[in-house]
């Protein structure tokens, strides 16, 4: 930290070493400067992961800097991260995080805080660049060796004329499974580092409470807990919240961990107190700002960072340090390796959220496919978290892979039982429905169904590793891929297995994956080629340097069929949504459920016909009043084909089963899909005469072609509307119809 000058005071007290690792500690005294009559600023980062790989954000927060320096004065702002910044790009894994931390240097970073991934490189990586490169400071009250030691400093006190304020660094423990547990052991695979990890979150909880108590003895007038925790469910004990409604004296957390976007929301603390919590998001979507007041008041809020001005001195600078670091690797991720023609996701096709880390994707499918292939495995893992980033169609560059893969985690080749891989199918699937996990399992050579009304009986140790499936197990129907034959047969437990995957999860346990690890499989290749060349090799090697139409299916090819708990699969209407999911076709409303009840509007018809045509390009857009919404492709398109007629789309409202008829009639016209002979049964139903005018061919194709024959009374129902069950029931029976009548 150069622009304050700061106090640290460390009291390491010995711990006896139970279930966690915790040490309470204390800052030291230093002199003070700057006056903070004008108010103390501090600027915060989370989650960035190598973002300058895709823009110039570092140097955008170069700029907020100099111009908070300029308002507030240049003694009064601190700008922290907290956590993740030095890898997920290819700047993070060309350097091992060493050009990233360069990066935060220039930019003037005074503290930050590890998060899971910062020891992503290693500890010995992660430990040079904090005592040794980084020229900000490294805080965190609860990383702590086995002796019961801080690591690092607990907290870092800054001085701001006689205001002084107390940061906390707060870690996860959940990094000792999302980064690789080897690098937090000894050769004997014993602990040696811990993050205050229990069962129960008292221990984290009891070491924040220390840390804050000595920080307010050693004379901080506020206290902000910079901390890498995060949100989500699944980090339970350990979120954010928990930690303050389990502690005392934290006037605000700026936090990571979980990808929120939270400007400002209070959080009670043990005594009831209002604490303040914020975080900025991923990838510098924003800037975080805490503005302490003379009177002390405290807010947060996020700044857009596409609206500082680039124009300044500051960024000028930052921007030509940053290009200056990225001319060094420029030569190697512009180099074209391979083709695609077809775009390869990790995202939902329909809402283009992250999917990988819940479902099947395509590029999922390749990645997993690359090492069962090149490796010679029956079956291949990789995790969704270590598959990072989408490719789109056209030139693969070797920038492009190192996205997808950038831990230059090692191929590995293990021997494992049949029960060791449905141990991790059921680990892999545990948030399956409910959240994303990182953990969450691409497959290759292997098929399986996961029953998400079924409740996760896994049970985990107190750092988050596997240790047993307790009850009934929610992945169903695992079948192994016979190479020789084509065939799928059903997994024997007892049987022997080779698994294809990386260092990290099957020698290291990684995401938890204890049931693997050096002890527990036979190596039978190990090390022998980065992540990102196997990727690169398989597409070069064994599919001739292009990705073709087999990976065309943005879901997959079926791998994983993920059963969503409301909806009821054993139901009329099961095997539909399954038709309807595994094709693409329909997707979840939220990312985890399927609403099966929910009603079915305009757009989402055009966007499912749009789908059934593999979404193609739009290159003309007519229908205006869709500029920026989810529909606007399909609707464009659906105009340039004719299925659309109009320059304006209007609301998009719930649509009748008559005009859902006149639909995928005027769709199957498009497809040369000739109507059915008519018998006059139709004719017969009691509401027949209600069909409109305008409506009477459409519904007469749908019914004569057994894709809308009305209700067990025979009702038409044009007037009604279609549950999403009941269109994709539609859907089902339209593909039939496909499977036997080809377009002509």
């Amino acid at each position: 930290m150069r622009k304050h000058t700061r106090k640290f005071l460390s009291l390491f007290l010995s711990l006896s070493m139970a279930s966690s690792f915790c040490i309470p500690a204390m800052a030291a005294e230093g002199d003070t400067t700057a006056a903070a009559d004008d108010g103390i600023v501090v600027l915060y980062t989370n989650d960035v992961h190598c973002t300058s790989d895709d823009g110039m954000s570092y140097a955008a927060i170069a700029a907020y800097k100099a111009e908070m320096e300029a308002d507030y004065g240049a003694d009064n702002v601190t700008l922290v991260d907290n956590g993740d910044a030095i890898q997920g790009g290819i700047l993070g894994s060309l350097s091992k995080g060493s050009w990233i931390v360069d990066i935060m240097n220039n930019v003037g970073y005074d503290i930050a805080i590890p998060g899971n991934h910062e020891f992503d490189f290693g500890m010995d990586t992660f430990l040079d660049i904090a005592k040794n490169q980084a020229e900000y400071t490294y805080v965190s009250c609860n990383f702590v060796d086995a002796d019961g030691k801080a690591v690092l400093e607990p907290y870092t006190m800054v001085t701001y004329g006689d205001v002084d304020v107390a940061y906390v660094g707060i870690s996860t423990p959940e990094t000792l499974t999302k980064s690789a547990p080897a690098y937090f052991q000894n050769d004997k695979g014993e602990y040696i580092y811990g993050f205050c990890q229990d069962k129960d979150g008292k221990a984290l909880y009891d070491q924040v409470q220390d840390t804050v108590d000595a920080a307010r003895k050693a004379g901080a007038e506020y206290v902000v807990a910079l901390a890498h925790l995060g949100e989500d469910a699944q980090s339970s004990p350990w979120m954010s919240t928990e930690v303050i409604a389990n502690t005392t004296g934290i006037d605000v957390v700026l936090d990571g961990h979980s990808h929120t976007t939270e400007p400002s929301k209070t959080v009670k603390n043990a005594d009831g107190e209002d604490v303040l919590l914020s975080q900025t998001g991923t990838k510098a979507e924003s800037i975080g700002k805490l503005v302490i007041s003379a009177d002390g008041t405290m807010t947060t809020e996020l700044v857009a960072l596409a609206d500082v001005d680039t124009t300044s001195q500051a960024y000028t600078t930052a921007k030509t340090f940053i290009e200056g670091i990225q001319a060094e690797y420029t030569a190697m991720s512009e180099e074209v390796v391979a083709t695609s023609s077809v775009d390869l996701t990790i995202n939902d096709p329909y809402t283009g959220e992250r999917a990988v880390r819940s479902a099947e994707t395509n590029l999922g499918d390749l990645c997993a496919d690359a090492y069962r292939v090149l490796l010679g495995a029956d079956i291949g893992f990789v995790n969704g978290g270590g598959v990072r980033d989408n490719i789109a169609a056209g030139n693969i560059t070797y920038g492009n892979i190192i996205a997808v893969h950038p831990f230059g985690n090692l191929a590995c080749l293990v021997e494992v039982s049949g029960q060791q891989i449905l141990d991790a199918l059921e680990l892999g699937s545990m948030q399956a429905g409910v959240s994303e996990s990182g953990g969450f399992l691409q497959v290759s050579g292997i098929k399986y169904t996961v029953d998400t009304s079924i409740p996760t009986s896994v049970e985990l140790d107190d750092a988050g590793n596997f240790v047993k499936v307790a009850g009934d197990r929610r992945v169903k129907d695992v079948q192994v891929l016979d190479s020789e034959t084509g065939e799928y047969t059903a997994i024997d437990p007892k049987a022997t297995y080779t698994l294809a995957s990386h260092n990290y999860m099957l020698k290291d346990g990684g995401d938890g994956y204890a049931m693997f690890g050096a002890d527990n499989v036979k190596i039978l290749k190990d090390e022998v080629m980065v992540d990102n060349e196997v990727l690169i090799n398989y597409i070069k090697d064994e599919l001739g340097g292009v990705v073709g139409e087999q990976y065309a299916n943005p879901r997959g090819d079926g791998r994983i069929t993920v059963l969503y708990a409301d909806a009821d699969f054993s139901s009329w209407y099961g095997e539909a949504v399954r038709y309807v999911v595994n094709n693409s076709m329909m997707s979840t409303t939220n990312g985890f459920s399927f609403t099966p009840f929910g009603q079915v509007s305009r757009a989402t018809v055009y966007q499912v016909i749009y789908n059934m045509e593999g979404a193609p390009a739009v290159e003309k857009t007519t229908v205006t009043d869709t500029e920026g919404k989810w529909y606007s492709d399909c609707i464009n398109w659906a105009a340039s084909v004719g299925l659309f007629e109009g320059t304006t789309f209007g609301e998009d409202q719930t649509i009748t089963r008559a005009e859902i008829a006149d639909l995928i009639a005027a769709y199957a016209d498009y497809k040369g899909i000739k109507a059915p002979d008519a018998d006059g049964s139709m004719e017969k139903a009691p509401d027949y005469s209600s069909i409109p005018a305008d409506s009477l061919d459409g519904m007469t194709f749908c019914y004569y072609a057994g894709i809308m024959t009305g209700n067990e009374a025979g009702q038409l129902m044009p007037a009604g509307q279609l549950t999403r069950v009941e269109f994709a029931q539609v859907l089902a029976n339209f593909g039939a119809l496909t499977a036997e009548k080809p377009a002509a």
